[in-house]
């Protein structure tokens, strides 16, 4: 898997959606919260295994948390993480299955982002990417050539 870049400079504005989301199907999308690690911390260990959840427990020892949330009521239906294996880096990010195609993922990735701007960043890093069309539509990204290589080359595994 390769990494993209995203410029920062000019997002696309995810409040429309995240308006609509919130009104037709009462999702709610915020900055997690310390008190919540666990609860989140043990969600995505469920649904995408121990290497998120790693970086998520990363995710919850900055201040602010960054980590990012979606909700509808007490049911967490998505998460995007920065800053957890390395600095300037997006990710992990996830949304439960049955919510998918609705544009939670992408409000997500947005506000992570736009979290990564008002850190001072002018462009960020998708590291390890899978669904490469989805960041190219949503925000633009572009894949770093020669990336193949990167910092998860090492990453010691369960044997």
């Amino acid at each position: 898997m390769k990494d993209m870049l995203v410029r920062l400079m000019e997002l696309p504005d995810a409040s429309e959606l995240e308006k609509r989301l919130l009104e037709k199907e009462k999702i709610v999308f915020r900055r997690a919260i310390a008190p919540e690690k666990h609860l989140v911390s043990e969600w995505v260990m469920e649904q995408f295994g121990t290497y998120w959840k790693s970086e998520v427990e990363v995710a919850f020892s900055r201040q602010p948390v960054s980590c990012w949330i979606a909700q509808r009521g007490n049911e967490l239906l998505g998460f995007a993480c920065y800053e957890c294996t390395a600095r300037n880096f997006f990710g992990p990010t996830g949304t439960k299955e049955s919510e998918r195609g609705k544009g939670v993922g992408k409000v997500l990735l947005i506000k992570s982002l736009e979290s990564l701007r008002e850190m001072g960043y002018a462009y960020a890093i998708i590291g390890g990417v899978g669904p490469a069309e989805f960041y190219e539509k949503a925000v633009g990204a572009k894949i770093i050539e020669g990336s193949e290589v990167s910092i998860y080359q090492h990453l010691l595994r369960k044997s």
